[in-house]
């Protein structure tokens, strides 16, 4: 192996009879080096991206949820519900009672989901630090308070400093509709709203209004014991997957417990779909760029024929000249491999540390510049991907070369 790599490394910096060898060849390499480096750039970002908006989600949902794999609601007086209570790892425990409902406000009406949290809601969640407006106030009695997302005060045209009671609309669990008077076929409560809350994210902005769980349970007919979700908090230094099985064990095959990536499930799949279809179109760029090492190493073998004479005439056999021009192949992508791996990381560096690219101006951005995270399994692969596809478009032109 030793020979071959010597007598490629030799062909690849030495003089050549013709200097656009040499200038096709540094081109080659600058070209993998340019597709490496914006492979790993882009995957960075994405990365970055999804750090970001986890992070987003994280202030609100909690660190497990617990829900019935069957049916909407269970009771929290049921044995595994109380067992999975007593568990030392759970630190702090809610339930919710969540549905959807219509809000009215001054002749505007707009569909929403209700959740009745208790008053944990506060511990388990980041939720005072996303309150835009007024302040963090649910519950209370004869004039109840409540919270709703900022994209629902936009639809309400409201302004939640000088708001009025706010009316829900529910539809009754039990009886039969009333044809001749529909509206009777509801169940009515009132909230005041008392602050505005911001997750930048549309599923919570626009959808979400937070009561008291006694006005949620009231108005969606529900005894006091009634919920439609648990949401716990593992205490410090107990892992989240060990805590999420153990729970699992606890309840059995009928509850499903759900980690904040199992809550948002539909998202996170997106996000790693979006960043696979990405990696396959930077590999279609970096097979283009390929063709500049098959237009290279052709023009290379052209113009070292005379040497391969000289090679076969001292013993050197078809495979070990093949073996010479795939190492002088592979030695052109690994060279622009490494290079665009260090550029790469280099400019995501520079990048975390400084935000050179930014957003854009103004304050209309959750972060000014664009977020970066490296990973070092997105290094890998794009090494491997780059040697492999290095490999494949040097063994055409040898093969067609030693053929003859």
């Amino acid at each position: 192996m030793f020979l071959p790599l010597r007598i490629a490394w030799r062909y690849l910096f030495s003089k050549k009879g013709h200097n656009a060898i040499n200038i096709i060849s540094g081109v080659s390499a600058a070209a993998v080096c340019v597709v490496t480096a914006a492979m790993v750039c882009i995957l960075s970002v994405m990365n970055g991206l999804g750090t970001m908006v986890e992070s987003l989600f994280s202030r609100f949902d909690p660190e497990l949820r617990v829900v019935a794999s069957e049916g909407k609601t269970f009771r929290m007086d049921a044995p595994e519900v109380e067992a999975l209570l007593a568990l030392p790892w759970v630190s702090v425990s809610s339930a919710w009672v969540s549905d959807e409902v219509l809000l009215s406000y001054d002749e505007r009406q707009v569909p929403a989901v209700l959740m009745g949290v208790d008053s944990c809601f506060r511990e388990l969640t980041d939720i005072d630090s996303l309150i835009v407006s007024g302040t963090y106030q649910i519950g209370g009695g004869r004039f109840p308070r409540m919270v709703i997302g900022s994209g629902l005060a936009s639809l309400l045209d409201m302004d939640t400093r000088y708001a009025g009671g706010v009316r829900l609309y529910a539809p009754k669990r039990v009886g039969r509709v009333n044809m001749v008077r529909p509206d009777r076929s509801f169940q009515q409560s009132t909230a005041f709203v008392s602050g505005e809350f911001a997750v930048n994210q549309t599923e919570y902005d626009d959808r979400i209004a937070l009561v008291g769980i006694e006005q949620a349970r009231e108005l969606f007919e529900y005894d006091s014991v009634t919920a439609t979700a648990l949401a716990l908090s593992v205490r410090e230094g107990v892992r989240i997957d060990k805590a999420k099985k153990e729970a699992a064990a606890v309840l059995g095959p009928k509850w499903l417990v759900q980690d904040r990536y199992e809550q948002q499930a539909d998202f996170f799949r997106m996000l790693r779909l979006e960043k696979l279809l990405t990696a396959i179109l930077m590999v279609f760029i970096l097979l283009i760029a390929g063709f500049n090492i098959i237009g290279s190493l052709s023009m290379l073998m052209i113009d070292k024929q005379e040497d391969v004479g000289v090679l076969r005439a001292l013993g050197a056999d078809s495979r070990l000249i093949q073996r010479i021009f795939l190492t002088e192949g592979w030695l052109i992508s690994s060279l622009g491999a490494v290079a665009g791996l260090v550029l790469g990381v280099a400019l995501c560096l520079v990048q975390e540390r400084f935000g050179l690219i930014r957003f854009g101006s103004g304050d209309d951005y959750i972060l000014s510049s664009y977020p970066v995270a490296v990973q070092w399994i997105d290094i890998v692969f794009t090494g491997i991907t780059v040697l492999l596809l290095g490999w494949l478009t040097a063994w055409y032109p040898v093969r067609r070369f030693t053929a003859k």
